[in-house]
């Protein structure tokens, strides 16, 4: 049986899984008021209680991050508990006995007592360790954390390899997929495409009678304090302190770490009885700014570019902060040149960024769905025309119009920037839609494989959000084989499709080739559950097109 904390990354001073269950249960024992329950370690003084984290590597540096619980009323979202000064450092060793860079920062209510360090003067492709500290004469350190930089910009890089993960919902699962990324010391990073937590009320999603272990708080969050404790409760996840001590993060955001079907001026479940949206999304972003290990931007956005080297260029986009609402389902508005999922500024950026790459691959990390997906027994070349007499899309009937699906125009162009500058090897890595894909992404889904495919799409499935199985109380792999049988037929770009399954991908980056490994899980509600490979597929350079493996890369 898989250890629950791997021993390697986060060394000596590694709090116990019955530390970190006792925090865990400290911290989801608060209720109204907020900060009613201390946390039960920080009676001996300040604690670090949620782990350490890093991300963002560049060639030079990288970002780190960790809590501290200065004392025991100085809960996540309390607003409570003194200035503290946080020391740390960075070493070559798990030992410390070769530190290169150290310093020191103060972490303050006003911030949740969360603090970074972007730290640099580090040399390339290295890996380092770091902790924290506090005190003088006797200080209490935080666990060890184990990172990595990135090749230097001109550098050839011979490969590079991610976990990629997405939609991790505390209510229905454990997080086991973290846990065996953990394990894996030759990953270079983890790329966490969104829905790293959820706003829902407790026993809403999934149903209260399947609820595996409680939300807090129990209500659906939506003040700067309930996204702060939420934030809070996911950190003491002993296997997501696992993977942040493991490596570094890259991650972006999706619609749940705000609220459902996000967009710039509202979301699906939010009402005006919860207040204005702006405030809303605004102690939003500020608590995902806090808690996670992303740089923080002055413009409340996570798009950015991280560059591994000649092999591969990753462009993270934001798709919540700028979209227009979503479309009705069967509405003819998912083709209006007015509507944007990206936002101008966004979408020329990227363009630009793919032109101008020197990169091998072009990665691109969207946290919905590129690829169009029509529904029907008929293919999708033949639902072009009904869909333009009844006014729906006009690449087919859209099922997800929270999908690039509901924007099309900003697919379209996008796509055709890809097609027309002859811009070769773009892989989409998605998240989102909790099933794993591998697809070709064509210029013109109707016409298809006429058309050339412009670009390859992997989706990595849940980590534990309700999958079709989950949703209709079946056995996996029953009932959904008839949807996955209709929805191939009426998309010939879908190469392979599982709505079941629950687990992560591994992507391998060569010169040569960009493969997806897809690891399933055995059970989302055992916390001790084992991962298996199911399906690999890969897109060899210059083909635009993806492939089965039948091996994953070793």
């Amino acid at each position: 049986m898989t250890s629950r904390l791997p021993a390697a990354p986060i060394g000596a001073s590694t709090p116990s899984r019955r530390t970190v269950v006792k925090a865990a249960a400290a911290t989801t024992a608060l209720a109204a008021p907020l900060a009613a329950a201390p946390l039960a370690h920080a009676a001996e003084g300040p604690a670090f209680l949620h782990g350490v984290a890093s991300g963002d590597p560049l060639p030079d540096g990288v970002l780190l991050w960790t809590r501290v619980t200065p004392t025991p009323d100085a809960v996540p979202g309390s607003g409570k508990g003194p200035d503290v000064t946080v020391r740390w450092e960075v070493a070559e060793d798990r030992g410390f006995s070769r530190t290169v860079s150290s310093g020191s920062t103060t972490a303050r209510a006003a911030s949740d007592h969360t603090v970074k360090a972007d730290v640099r003067g580090l040399r390339p492709a290295t890996t380092y360790y770091f902790r924290f500290s506090v005190g003088d004469a006797s200080p209490a350190h935080s666990p060890v954390g184990r990172t990595r930089t990135t090749p230097a910009y001109d550098a050839t890089a011979h490969g590079v390899r991610f976990g990629v993960v997405s939609c991790a919902n505390w209510e229905a699962g454990y997080f086991s997929a973290y846990r065996h990324l953990a394990d894996r010391s030759e990953l270079d990073a983890v790329l966490h495409l969104g829905d790293y937590i959820y706003e829902y009320r407790s026993g809403e999603y999934p149903a209260a009678a399947n609820v595996v272990r409680q939300h807090e708080p129990r209500h659906e969050i939506v003040t700067l304090a309930d996204y702060r404790v939420r934030h809070g409760v996911h950190k003491t996840d002993p296997d997501a302190q696992a993977m942040h001590a493991a490596h570094p993060v890259i991650a972006i955001w999706d619609d749940h770490e705000f609220a459902d079907n996000t967009w710039s001026g509202g979301a699906g479940n939010h009402s005006a009885a919860e207040g204005p949206w702006a405030g809303r999304m605004a102690a939003a972003k500020q608590a995902y700014f806090e808690w996670m290990p992303v740089r923080p931007s002055t413009e409340g956005t996570v798009h950015r570019r991280i560059r591994f080297g000649g092999l591969a260029d990753l462009h993270l986009l934001d798709l919540r902060s700028f979209r227009s609402q979503q479309a009705g389902t069967g509405s003819g508005a998912v083709d209006d040149p007015d509507r944007t999922l990206t936002g101008r500024a966004q979408l020329d950026w990227l363009q630009s960024g793919l032109t101008s790459s020197g990169a091998a691959w072009k990665l691109v990390g969207t946290s919905v769905m590129i690829s169009p997906v029509a529904f029907g027994s008929l293919p999708a070349h033949l639902l072009t025309p009904l869909a333009e007499l009844v006014g729906l899309p006009k690449e087919g009937l859209a099922i997800n119009t929270d999908q690039w699906d509901g924007y099309t125009d900003d697919r379209k162009e996008l796509l055709a920037h890809l097609r027309d500058n002859k811009i070769q090897d773009t892989v989409f890595l998605t998240g989102d839609i909790h099933m794993a894909w591998a697809n070709n992404v064509p210029a013109r889904a109707a016409t298809y494989p006429l058309s050339p495919s412009v670009a390859t799409e992997f989706v990595v499935t849940s980590v534990s959000s309700d999958n079709l199985d989950d949703m209709l109380d079946v056995a996996p792999h029953t009932v959904s084989l008839a949807a996955v049988a209709a929805l191939k037929t009426a998309n010939r770009h879908v190469k392979w499709l599982d709505m079941d399954s629950h687990g992560y991908g591994v992507l391998d980056v060569t010169a040569e080739r960009a493969q997806m490994d897809y690891y399933t899980l055995s059970d989302r509600t055992d916390p001790e559950a084992t991962s298996s490979w199911v399906r690999s597929y890969r897109t060899l350079s210059g083909t635009q097109k993806v492939e089965r493996v039948h091996e994953p890369v070793r």
